[in-house]
């Protein structure tokens, strides 16, 4: 008991800078919990510089200045990092048959079919902030901020009534324009790779962007000073050679709350992201990756794509849904919705073979009852 009495007269004595110091070394869930240890790193945690630093070392494209400004305008860092670290969890994912299952009802009126109109009415694109930060293996490799959506301007545009996309690269960082390239390259840590023939024997590369990338999409909205990141930070699939052999797709995502708004009462954002291969080992050359895509798109329990004007309602009501910082937990999330959506589809399938079987023996009735009648 002396000694832990010593300890504590000798903390005391320590200079408020000695704990300032401290603390500026932990990582934000560390920090957070030093902060319930005594008295002293309770009051210096709650330094805005602090948080600042915590989140500008997980997400660099919060140390943008105008970044900044928006963080300090929904209530700081601390807030922010509280938001953004935890992941989406949803497990309330209804068990669906699909003979009950009726997306948009005939009967449904226009108000009904776009959910609250008046809600939607107070709700703009351009409330909305993606800070996106991509890394490899602990180093990133793309920071980017878009403030509000491109392409969404006026409220009975094209955006509200058609799917809700996304696009993080520009058009031209697609093509051929060198501008603003996102590229991995074996010294970012990329294996070597011969040629194409032999990644599609081992799979080497592809293991490796999959095990080794890490993905966050924080959605701000600026209106109700709410934040939330909609990325699982790890990927939970992705196809080889897809669409074309030096092709790679990996998906991101999470669950999302829509009970007032669909009838599915669940969504899931769909984060895509591709790769190319531009290189691979040669004379003069070293293996190497382009990205190519990177979106956001809602889906439905059918897979149809959510329109704009119900998106927006929906992001709007995920940045206050329930969070976890337990990644295991919002993996089960994914994997519950993905389990449901497969059931539906099988009984999707099954029903509609029902039908085709039905169809036939019809067809085949009729005709022998027309055989038996007039030959």
């Amino acid at each position: 008991m002396a000694i832990s009495v010593a300890a504590v007269e000798n903390m005391a004595t320590l200079s408020s800078d000695v704990f300032y110091d401290i603390l500026r070394r932990l990582d934000g869930a560390t920090l957070a919990s030093a902060a319930c240890a005594c008295a002293a790193f309770s009051s210096i945690s709650k330094e805005e510089r602090l948080w600042e630093d915590v989140c500008s070392s997980m997400w660099p494209s919060t140390g943008r200045e105008d970044v900044k400004s928006l963080i300090s305008s929904i209530g700081g860092f601390k807030k922010f990092y509280a938001d953004c670290f935890p992941l989406i969890v949803n497990k309330e994912v209804p068990e669906f048959r699909y003979t009950d299952y009726v997306e948009y009802p005939e009967e449904l009126t226009e108000a009904e079919y776009y959910g609250d109109m008046d809600e939607s009415e107070n709700l703009s694109p351009s409330d909305f902030v993606s800070i996106v930060d991509i890394r490899y293996k602990d180093k990133t490799i793309c920071s980017k901020v878009i403030w509000g959506i491109p392409n969404a301007n006026s409220f009975n545009g094209w955006f509200y009534n058609c799917p809700f996309r996304i696009d993080l690269l520009t058009y031209s960082a697609r093509d051929d324009d060198q501008s603003g390239e996102v590229t991995l390259t074996v010294s970012d840590g990329l294996p070597k790779i011969m040629s194409m023939e032999r990644e599609r024997k081992d799979g080497k590369l592809w293991q490796e962007l999959h095990d080794g990338i890490r993905l966050s999409w924080i959605v701000v909205n600026r209106k109700i000073k709410q934040a939330a990141n909609l990325s699982s930070w790890s990927p939970l699939g992705g196809q080889r050679h897809w669409p074309t052999d030096k092709d790679f797709l990996i998906r991101f995502g999470s669950v999302l709350p829509a009970k007032e708004i669909l009838p599915c009462r669940v969504v899931e954002c769909i984060l895509v992201m591709k790769f190319r291969v531009t290189q691979t080992e040669g004379v003069g050359t070293q293996t190497a990756l382009k990205l190519t895509e990177l979106s956001m798109q809602l889906g439905d329990m059918e897979g149809a794509h959510v329109n704009g004007r119900n998106s927006l309602l929906i992001l709007k009501e995920a940045l206050s849904c329930r969070r976890s910082k337990n990644y295991s937990e919002a993996l089960e999330s994914c994997q519950l919705y993905s389990k449901v959506q497969s059931e539906l589809k099988e009984e999707k399938m099954r029903n509609e073979s029902r039908l085709d079987r039905l169809c036939i023996l019809s067809g085949i009735a009729a005709l022998a009852s027309f055989c038996y009648y007039f030959l």
